[in-house]
């Protein structure tokens, strides 16, 4: 079973071979009171990666390593600058499943492969209060890598790192990064030891690369070629990263949100697969974006192309929801049940929601971890992949973006006018909770149609993003009342059969009543100053 561990660490160059001792005198860093020799810990440390690099391209690093009081494998996962989550797993002579499964979004169907092999001396020193609390690892790493595949060579060198003790407060790396500046030493320039070392045994590039090409491929260009050319733009499209160039047309921009919202889904991947706080919300909500920027705009983009990508879309959102909406629904009941008084609540009333809803999300975290891993979620990531690479635009995406984002953000707007509109003369009921409820959609569509015309309009689209999250957030709390009165006329059914006195989920329905009929009446007031203002 893997482990995490957060990895807060600084990296300096060292020294080159003969130069003066690595390390200045650290006892007179504020709030140390000792340097503690641990000694020289051998490792032997083999990094894997795809063909093409897709891990180190996205500063991931999957190792197998000997050796130290940590063996085993360990996946780096970049948090911010100098954070690091290390995922560990036993050692085993083939990667873990449970650290491929974490990378599955990067790699693909691709092999990983052995690509670097590291062998380090590492001279270990620990900086403690006086307390004799650990405060931060020391260590001088005197590094030799050998490349396994994708070029050849040897290469070495000295590095400093600093790495924080668990809990520490990162501002001691500063007092640290004092000391090692005055001595000389300056941050490193690569990210990694990884990094480094593909880098100093990357290939070289010919002189003449065409003359070069020619001579491997004996002056002809077959079918093999193809399928690498292939192979290659399908890996360089599943690279991160914004445009080479800032965008200028209506169609740079609107794919430049595009690509963000692709990588969003990548990215948290992994997050979602360890259950971390809110990923399942973010993933969806950038499945969610990305659909909405294809309908919305659909000027820009070919919806022959988009459309069938959109309905992928739906189904994972939907498949994220399963948990995140249970989820979300649990809590209201839970926090409304709390809310009253104790004289209101009869019978075993908070057992029955707990295992109502416990029954409901039964199985429901495995499913979605199932559908990560299968082909259709997969074939979906690819598709974003070929659609950011060679994007479908139609004409009116090269026209300059005011005119034609505007006019789609305006297309938006007039649709949520209108369903707001229905609903403020529809009298109180379902045909309203519907209609509501439709109106809260489109809202959402056009708050994010605003926020991808930002960059291109600026502050009329970023006040309109405010004004239709405000209607979203209203318009929510609406849909959320009618969704927890379901669950209570639900609830309520269960413990009658039960032979319960049903009293408490009456008093709790009426109380959801009033939250509807305080948002209807709070809707007028809302909308006015949004309708009065307009779209961009």
């Amino acid at each position: 079973m893997a482990d995490t561990k957060r990895e807060i660490e600084r990296k300096y160059e060292g020294p080159p071979a003969g130069g003066d001792a690595p390390l200045p005198d650290l006892t007179d860093v504020p709030g140390v009171s000792r340097v503690i020799d641990k000694g020289v810990a051998e490792l032997d440390a083999t990094y894997y990666d795809t063909a093409d690099q897709r891990l180190a391209t996205a500063f991931l690093t999957l190792r197998r390593r000997t050796g130290g009081d940590d063996a085993g494998w360990h996946l780096k996962l970049p948090v911010s600058e100098g954070v690091r989550d290390e995922i560990r797993a036993p050692l085993s002579d083939t990667v873990p499943e449970e650290l491929t499964a974490l990378v599955r979004s990067r790699i693909r169907e691709a092999e990983l492969v052995p690509v670097v092999r590291l062998l380090s001396a590492r001279d270990i020193s620990h900086l403690v209060d006086a307390s004799g609390t650990l405060l931060a690892e020391v260590s001088v790493d005197r590094v030799r890598a050998e490349r396994l595949s994708g070029g050849a060579g040897s290469t070495e060198w000295t590095e400093i790192e600093v790495e924080l003790a668990d809990d520490g407060d990162p501002a001691f790396l500063d007092k640290v990064e004092k000391k090692l500046r005055k001595a000389g030493l300056k941050r490193s320039a690569s990210t990694s030891k990884l990094a480094k070392a593909l880098d100093d045994t990357a290939p070289r590039k010919s002189a003449h690369p065409e003359k070069a090409e020619r001579a491997e491929k004996g002056g002809k260009a077959g079918a093999t070629d193809k399928v690498a050319d292939a192979s290659k733009a399908t890996a360089t499209a599943a690279k991160p990263g914004p445009p080479d160039s800032a965008p200028h047309t209506a169609g740079d921009h609107i794919l430049a949100y595009v690509r963000t919202q692709r990588d969003a889904i990548v990215e948290l991947d992994p997050a979602v697969r360890r259950d971390v706080p809110d990923s399942v919300h973010r993933m969806r909500v950038a499945t969610r974006r990305l659909r909405s920027t294809f309908r919305s705009y659909g000027k820009i983009f070919d919806r022959t192309v988009t459309d069938p990508i959109g309905v992928e879309l739906k189904w994972l959102a939907a498949e994220l929801g399963v948990d995140r909406d249970q989820e979300v629904l649990t809590e209201h009941l839970t926090a409304t049940l709390d809310e009253l008084p104790s004289d209101l609540v009869t019978g075993p009333v908070q057992a029955r929601v707990s295992a109502w809803s416990g029954a409901r999300r039964s199985g429901s975290r495995q499913r979605l971890i199932a559908v990560l891993d299968g082909k259709r979620y997969l074939d979906l990531l690819t598709a974003l992949d070929t659609l950011v690479a060679g994007p479908p635009l139609l004409e009116a995406a090269a026209k300059k973006p005011e005119k034609v984002i505007s006019k789609a953000v305006r297309k938006d707007f007039k649709k949520v006018a209108g369903l707001v509109g229905e609903a403020l003369e529809l009298p109180p009921g379902s045909e309203r909770d519907l209609t509501m409820h439709d109106a809260r959609k489109k809202a959402k569509r056009t708050r994010y149609a605003a926020e991808a015309a930002t960059p291109a309009l600026g502050k009329p689209a970023a006040d309109l993003v405010k004004s239709m999250k405000s209607l979203q957030t209203l318009l929510g709390d609406h849909q959320d009342s009618v969704m927890v009165r379901g669950a209570l006329r639900e609830l309520a059914t269960e413990a009658h059969e039960a032979g319960e006195n049903a009293f408490t989920y009456g008093v709790l329905y009426g109380r959801q009543e009033q939250r509807a009929a305080a948002v209807e009446a709070a809707l007028p007031g809302e909308w006015e100053p949004i309708e009065d203002k307009g779209a961009v």
